[in-house]
């Protein structure tokens, strides 16, 4: 998985590298060579092979003109377009000597040289600004950009645009943008993934977002202490093995308890989603009411009838829980669960440190927050699923202010509580105590359904009943589950008519073969 930072983390990074030897100028090379490759990786899509550069002052506009230096000796025909003169910059001179051609924008104060290029453009290489920039932008960047936009607009095959490290005139740490911005079909973002770049609506703007390599290793501490990364399918990695000799206690059984006369359905999604991820066993522990209107729906499921009160847990179903835990490896404990009195009650007698790995969702997680220090009552590393309005309601916080500060909040909370917290929402965040972190890069309306949220905890409580991890089952959880969705918009024709069931549907395609 890749590394997440701030440009100021990225910044210090690159001055303690340089300080070690490995120079600016080693970064910048191995950055143009690994924008090079990915550009050659695109161009096989590509007809033509003629580049324009967009080169501004950065080390961006610098990554630019070493790749085209690379790519015009492979037979492409480049030109920079320099937004300003960049003095004793043996970079212009390497890439004219290649056989580069340049153009100046103060030749060009029109900006006619420009349109026609990117007229005859089949790539558009954006490395005018940087990760440093501020907003607004001053002129006449809005304008070169405004005309870039309006030529590619015009034209009927459009290039392929690919940006350095963002595009130009987005604010890699807040995610705001210019208006002028280019969007990009591919980003190339050097090192690490910028913050900003997963935050709206900067990530409606950078396309297929891939990072590029500029030397850095472990040895460096700075890097090495970096603990923050983006979610990716390599999580899967993690996923337990399935051996040919297994049966289906290899692979755990999971408990799923909740369910009410009002969201019946949230149990079987969450049961459903456990079984399609590999776990060998599903429980589903609901009230006695409701339950032969369930059992048909669910043939595989087994079942731990509880005595309720007119169609909610009642306070004496814990008893009958505790009796009835023989092999359950992992509990989920709170879709469709209810918020009434008597629940409440249950809720209050079933919590115990002693119970097998945890996951809580959705009421169960509203319960929780009735009671004074209630983290303390949990089995060690349970894990938390809160949307930002259920998070509101455990931490005391405004919506508004954990939006605004989405990881740190996760983070703090996470150290805090002593748990795994996953925060739900566009770019869900996993934070475990130990200082971990995984941020999703997706944000889709595909997974803004009801329901959604009972089939991730399902997928994590899954996970977690076969023996992962909890950091680990909640980052396979939250990946499974967010690519189940595009999944599932795409075999449906739209994410409007993607149902919460639909992603179960999706995740054996996505599993380990």
């Amino acid at each position: 998985m890749e590394k997440y930072l701030s440009v100021a983390e990225m910044i210090a990074i690159e001055k303690a590298a340089d300080a070690s030897g490995h120079t600016y100028q080693k970064m910048m090379a191995q950055a143009g060579a690994s924008l090079a490759e990915y550009i050659g990786l695109a161009h096989r899509q590509l007809k033509g092979k003629k580049i324009l550069g967009l080169v501004g002052r950065g080390n961006n506009g610098g990554d630019a003109l070493v790749a085209m230096s690379l790519l015009q000796q492979r037979g492409w025909k480049t030109t920079a377009y320099l937004s300003a003169y960049r003095i004793d910059d043996l970079l212009v001179e390497e890439y004219v000597e290649s056989g580069g051609k340049l153009v100046y924008f103060s030749d060009d104060t029109k900006l006619k040289k420009l349109t026609k290029l990117v007229n005859a453009t089949n790539l558009l290489i954006d490395g005018l600004l940087g990760t440093g920039i501020q907003l607004p932008l001053r002129e006449p960047i809005p304008r070169v950009l405004a005309a870039v936009n309006q030529a590619i607009n015009h034209r009927e095959e459009k290039p392929y645009v690919v940006a350095v490290d963002c595009p130009s005139g987005v604010d890699s740490d807040k995610g705001k943008a210019a208006e002028e911005c280019i969007p990009a079909d591919l980003t190339v973002c050097m090192a690490a993934v910028k913050q900003g770049l997963l935050k709206l609506p900067a990530f409606g703007l950078i396309g297929k977002l891939v990072v590029g390599d500029i030397g850095l290793t472990a040895e460096l501490p700075e890097w090495a202490r970096i603990k923050r990364k983006v979610l990716d399918h390599a999580i899967l990695l993690q996923m337990p093995p399935r051996p040919l000799s297994a049966h289906k206690g290899t692979f755990g059984t999971g408990l799923v308890i909740g369910g009410s006369r009002a969201f019946a359905g949230a149990v079987l999604l969450a049961g459903k989603a456990a079984f399609r991820v590999g776990a060998g066993w599903v429980n589903l522990a609901v009230p006695h009411s409701i339950q032969n209107g369930l059992i048909g729906a669910f043939p595989e499921a087994t079942w731990m009838p509880l005595p309720d009160d007119q169609g909610v847990i009642s306070r004496s179903a814990a008893e009958v829980v505790e009796n009835g835990l023989t092999k359950e490896t992992a509990i989920l404990i709170g879709p469709g669960l209810g918020l009434e009195t008597t629940t409440k009650k249950f809720f209050d007698r079933l919590l115990d440190p002693k119970l097998p790995p945890m996951v809580i969702d959705a009421d169960g997680l509203k319960l929780a927050a009735k009671f004074d220090k209630w983290w303390k009552r949990l089995p060690k590393n349970s894990i938390l699923t809160p949307h930002p309005g259920e998070m509101s309601i455990l931490s005391g916080l405004r919506v508004s202010e954990i939006q605004a500060n989405r990881v740190a909040t996760a983070e703090r909370f996470a150290s805090s509580w002593g748990h795994i917290v996953v925060l739900k929402g566009a770019f869900t965040v996993v934070a475990e105590p130990g200082g971990k972190t995984a941020i999703l890069p997706l944000a889709t309306p595909a997974l803004a359904r009801a329901g959604t949220g009972d089939v991730l905890a399902g997928i994590i409580v899954g996970l977690r009943a076969q023996g992962m991890g909890a950091f680990e089952a909640a980052c396979a959880g939250v990946w499974l589950h967010a690519e189940a969705g595009l999944l599932a918009a795409e075999e449906v024709g739209s994410t409007a008519g993607v149902l919460a069931g639909d992603l179960i549907e999706m995740l054996p395609w996505l599993l380990p073969a």
